[in-house]
């Protein structure tokens, strides 16, 4: 089993990042489908979709939305959120994809780089081409290397309720790992986290072996110019030419 299969049903995993700030995620995916100008109805694949909770509010915005993600657990939460516009289903996000010609993907919030293999990496990019309608758009939301090379914090301590997770970051070569350590209940747990520190040019080199282009990159979540020096994020946004 791969880390990401144990970690990510862990209820610890939730918790953990129970924190999260959805308002600016929701006001990110509120300003992201204005610029891509995606009209109501559009049928979008929210790709490692978690918990649903952009799923959820991409239907509220009055898109057709299907959320896939490796957890069942999450999954299984999901599914009381089902309508006739959103559905959910556990998906491996290598495997092609069964479901109708898209008009946009979404993979958000760093939910990629997790695998060792490169192949792996380019049957992401695969499935979501064959995924999408010619002209539909794929976006990669993902950490910008350079800032996470340069900002690294090698130690924190995160307390939730009556847990205190301590966390060490390191880099080992191309990757970032974030090693979780923890106690509860009497128990010691120990998680980690392992993701590939994915240059700007290897994702255009996969995405363009598979038919896409390109079309810009924004730095944060309030979609300002891409500066590879000081911007928190990489994201990109993909057409499927044709």
């Amino acid at each position: 089993m791969e880390w990401f299969e144990s970690w990510f049903d862990t209820p610890y995993y939730h918790l953990l990042y129970s924190n999260r700030d959805y308002t600016e995620a929701e006001n990110f995916i509120t300003k992201l489908t204005e610029d891509l100008q995606l009209p109501p109805s559009s049928k979008i694949i929210d790709l490692a979709c978690g918990k649903g909770r952009h799923s959820v509010f991409l239907n509220k915005l009055g898109y057709d939305v299907l959320g896939l993600d490796l957890s069942r657990q999450s999954i299984e939460f999901d599914k009381q959120f089902e309508t006739q516009t959103l559905l959910f289903n556990v998906h491996d996000m290598r495997n092609p994809i069964d479901a109708d010609p898209m008009d946009a993907v979404f993979n958000l919030f760093t939910s990629f780089g997790y695998f060792d293999n490169e192949t792996d990496d380019k049957k992401v990019f695969q499935s979501v081409y064959n995924a999408l309608k010619p002209g539909g758009f794929f976006v990669l939301d993902y950490l910008n290397e350079e800032f996470v090379r340069k900002n690294i914090v090698p130690e924190t301590t995160i307390t939730r309720g009556d847990i205190d997770f301590r966390i060490l970051k390191k880099i080992e070569g191309r990757h970032i790992i974030k090693d979780i350590r923890f106690e509860t209940e009497g128990k010691s747990f120990h998680f980690f986290e392992k993701v590939k520190l994915h240059t700007l040019e290897a994702i255009h080199s996969y995405a363009t072996d598979c038919g896409f282009e390109r079309v810009k990159i924004w730095g944060d979540y309030q979609l300002n110019e891409f500066d590879r020096e000081v911007s928190p994020r990489c994201i990109n946004l993909f057409k499927k030419k044709g």
